[in-house]
């Protein structure tokens, strides 16, 4: 591939082919990187949760927003938020996790809010108000403070 061009299918979309490293950063051409996670999976929610976890747990918050994400496009119309809030908290811990200590502290407690409709539900056995309040702890944590661990800070999904 001619490294000055863009990786584009025929139709002009990014083939985003380009390794990336654990908290998604691009990496050079021809490095060894982490897999990415396939786009489009329709999973079950206990799948999708435990799928995040997994990766949460190795230290790898962007590739569990992708998990997320995935949930979010492809879930029923009333748990959207809910998915998308912990796609968002997924990606303020990666951000965090990559010294944007702003950026990561804005998304972490948007994740929240999105998230503040679910607490008395706790659908999927998700830990709503934990996740809120772990969220919300880190948020202010970051703004002040060095860039954290993203293993170390892997929040617990359920319960």
């Amino acid at each position: 591939m001619n490294e000055t061009r863009r990786d584009r299918d025929a139709e002009g979309r990014a083939r985003n082919a380009r390794p990336r490293d654990g908290l998604g950063r691009p990496l050079p051409y021809g490095s060894p990187g982490v897999e990415r996670q396939p786009e489009g999976v329709v999973r079950t929610p206990p799948e999708t949760l435990r799928e995040a976890q997994r990766l949460l747990d190795a230290g790898m918050p962007f590739h569990a927003h992708e998990v997320f994400e995935d949930a979010w496009k492809s879930g029923p119309e009333e748990e959207r938020e809910l998915w998308r809030g912990l796609a968002q908290l997924a990606v303020g811990l990666t951000h965090s996790a990559r010294g944007n200590t702003g950026g990561g502290a804005r998304l972490l407690r948007r994740g929240a809010g999105a998230l503040v409709p679910f607490a008395g539900s706790g659908p999927h056995g998700i830990a709503v108000t934990g996740l809120c309040g772990w969220a919300r702890e880190l948020a202010g944590r970051v703004e002040s403070g060095p860039t954290v661990d993203a293993a170390a800070e892997a929040p617990r999904l359920r319960g």
